[in-house]
């Protein structure tokens, strides 16, 4: 397919509405989404969503983090996994209905035009621009972290419109392979990171439909010539809209993927190979673990699978084919009613 990419600012919304000149992608976050907002006397209440999630990979933890506004309710989570013993030593999550759920999230915009914070039911939140990056600070009770996502000069990020109508839209950014450092604390003792580590973010504001399905897959590391790469890709949720999310990033310069990439994977075996492949593509998953939830509180059921593990494959630029064989991430599987 062929999309537009957005160069110059550009607001989501014109009169409430989607603002079709909106519709693209764009290497850095210029789309200002300040008409999604949670007030009762909109019509589209109800409909708007709006999240921070951010997920660090390192040699020895996988930690993550999330704030979302749903309108009726704000919730967040922190999540700390050991990759030495292959299990989540802090899982804590949070949700506030109504007034309370206002006064708990704090959400921007724009990616770094304010912070995010969320704080209630034990859970604190807290992810603001600071020099030279992203700090991301999240805590509950037997844990925590501390973490600044680096963002290098000329680091581009995937900023995609999806339009499903007039009504319903939503604008992503997907910022992989952001360099990572910081510290962990679980049960009372703070580490600083070791090795390499990376950042993911997953940035969103929009309106959607009431039951949706979507893939999501991102990776970051190190091409066999050592050079920086990150792997972003989707799937479902895009179809028919004219936009995919799909993209490859080589040393902070972002290579567009225009065209819906084939996947394959077996839910019944979620541990077993997922495979995404199309357009110079060619990347497999190998999991070690899968981060597994199901919630039915009947205004909102979800089921997500999860996957970490490591990439192998290669990516043809159209003037060289990038190869690498141990890139950390995820790809998952989810099913949303909301």
């Amino acid at each position: 397919m062929r999309e537009n990419e957005l160069t110059s600012p550009v607001s989501l919304t014109r009169e409430n509405k989607f603002n079709r000149a909106a519709h693209g992608w764009a290497r850095q976050p210029i789309v200002d989404t300040s008409g999604i907002h949670d007030r009762k006397d909109n019509l589209s209440w109800g409909s708007n969503k709006r999240w921070e999630y951010w997920c660090v990979m390192t040699p020895t933890h996988i930690l993550a983090c999330t704030i979302a506004s749903l309108d009726f309710l704000s919730s967040a989570e922190v999540w700390i996994f050991d990759r030495a013993t292959n299990e989540a030593v802090l899982a804590k999550g949070a949700a506030a209905m109504g007034d309370q759920g206002a006064q708990a999230a704090t959400l921007p915009a724009q990616v770094e035009s304010g912070p995010a914070t969320y704080s209630g039911g034990g859970v604190e939140v807290c992810i603001e621009q600071v020099e030279g990056g992203t700090r991301i600070r999240a805590s509950a009770e037997g844990g925590g972290f501390d973490i600044l996502a680096a963002r290098p000069l000329g680091h581009e990020r995937l900023a995609v419109v999806v339009p499903w109508s007039d009504d319903l839209f939503q604008y992503t950014v997907k910022d992989v392979s952001r360099p990572a450092s910081g510290t962990v604390t679980v049960g009372g003792v703070t580490t600083e990171l070791e090795g390499e580590s990376w950042a993911v973010l997953d940035h969103g504001r929009g309106r959607w439909p009431s039951s949706i399905q979507w893939n999501w897959g991102a990776g970051c590391g190190r091409a066999t010539d050592g050079r920086a790469v990150g792997l972003q890709v989707g799937d479902k949720w895009t179809d028919g809209t004219g936009s995919t999310e799909n993209s490859f990033l080589l040393n902070g310069r972002l290579y567009k993927i225009s065209e819906k990439l084939k996947w394959e994977y077996d839910l019944s075996a979620p541990l077993e190979r997922w495979r995404v492949y199309g357009a110079g593509l060619n990347a497999t998953l190998t999991p070690f673990y899968d981060k597994f939830s199901k919630t039915d509180a009947k205004i909102v059921r979800s089921r997500t699978d999860q996957c970490f593990g490591i990439w192998e494959g290669s990516f043809d630029t159209g003037s060289e084919v990038v190869r690498f064989t141990d890139v950390i991430g995820f790809a998952e599987d989810v099913e949303r009613k909301w």
